[in-house]
C-alpha cells in the first residue's frame, strides 16, 4: 500500500513539474510572439519591412525630387559654392575686364550641374532599399533618428559616386562649366606674380552633391520619425507606432 501510494505521488508530482514547464513554454512562446508583433501593435516582419521601405521611398522621393528641380541646390541650404582653393582665383580675376562677376556666375554653373546630377540618384536608392532585410528594418526602425540616412549613405555612397561623376562631369560641360572655368583660371595665371593654379570642379561638386541629397534625407526621415502627420499612410502610422512607443 504505500508502495502504491508513493507512486501515485510520484506520478503527481511529475505530472505538476510538466505542467509548470508547459506552462513556462507557453508563455515565453507568447512573450517571443508578442515582441514579434511589436508590443501588442500586431507587426508582422513583413509589415516591418514593407512600412520601412515605403518611409525610405518617401523621404527619398521628396529629396530627390527637391535637389533635382531647377535652384534644388542653387536657392537652398545645400547650395555648393565653389571650392575654397579656387576662390583667391575670383578674387584676383576681379580686376581682369569681363570677369568680375565670375565667381557668382561659377556658383550658378556648378550647382545647376548638381541639380541635373541628382535626377539619377532615385533608381539607386531604391536598389539598395529593395535589399533591405528584416534586421536591418528592425534596427532602423528603433535606431538613432538618422538610422535610414545613415543606412543609405553606408550602401549607397560608392554607386552614387561612381553614378554621379560622370554627370557631373557632362551637366558641368553642358552648362559651359569646366570651359568657363578654364577661361577664368587662364585669365588668373596671366596676373603677374600669381602661382599657376587649377583646381579639379568634378570630385568637388560630387562630393557637395551627394553631402546635400544625404542632409535632405536625414530631415525627411526626422520629419517622418517625429510628426505623426507626416506617414502618409496607414502601414507608416501603424509601423512608427513601436518606435513612438518604445
Amino acid at each position: 500500500m504505500k508502495k502504491l501510494l508513493t507512486l501515485i505521488l510520484c506520478v503527481a508530482v511529475v505530472n505538476c513539474m510538466s505542467a509548470q514547464f508547459l506552462d513556462k513554454v507557453n508563455k515565453a512562446a507568447k512573450k517571443a510572439e508578442s515582441k514579434l508583433k511589436g508590443d501588442g501593435i500586431g507587426l508582422s516582419q513583413e509589415e516591418v519591412g514593407k512600412g520601412l521601405k515605403e518611409a525610405l521611398n518617401v523621404g527619398v522621393g521628396k529629396a530627390v525630387d527637391f535637389l533635382s528641380a531647377e535652384d534644388g541646390y542653387l536657392k537652398s541650404i545645400y547650395k555648393i559654392p565653389i571650392p575654397p582653393e579656387a576662390q583667391k582665383v575670383f578674387k584676383k580675376v576681379k580686376v581682369v575686364p569681363g570677369f568680375e562677376d565670375a565667381e557668382d556666375k561659377m556658383v550658378v554653373l556648378l550647382n545647376r550641374a548638381a541639380e541635373d546630377a541628382a535626377k539619377k540618384a532615385k533608381p539607386i536608392f531604391v536598389g539598395a532599399i529593395r535589399q533591405m532585410t528584416f534586421k536591418d528594418a528592425m534596427n532602423i526602425l528603433m535606431g538613432e533618428q538618422d538610422a535610414a540616412t545613415r543606412y543609405l549613405e553606408k550602401t549607397t555612397s560608392k554607386p552614387l559616386f561612381n553614378e554621379f561623376m560622370p554627370v557631373i562631369q557632362n551637366s558641368l560641360d553642358e552648362v559651359n562649366a569646366r570651359s568657363y572655368w578654364k577661361s577664368v583660371v587662364k585669365a588668373y595665371n596671366k596676373i603677374p606674380l600669381v602661382k599657376k593654379v587649377d583646381p579639379e570642379l568634378d570630385r568637388y561638386v560630387t562630393n557637395k552633391a551627394l553631402d546635400g541629397m544625404f542632409g535632405l534625407i536625414e530631415k525627411k526621415e526626422e520629419d517622418i520619425r517625429q510628426n505623426q502627420s507626416s506617414r502618409s499612410s496607414n502601414l507608416l502610422k501603424k509601423v512608427f507606432a513601436k518606435q513612438d512607443k518604445n
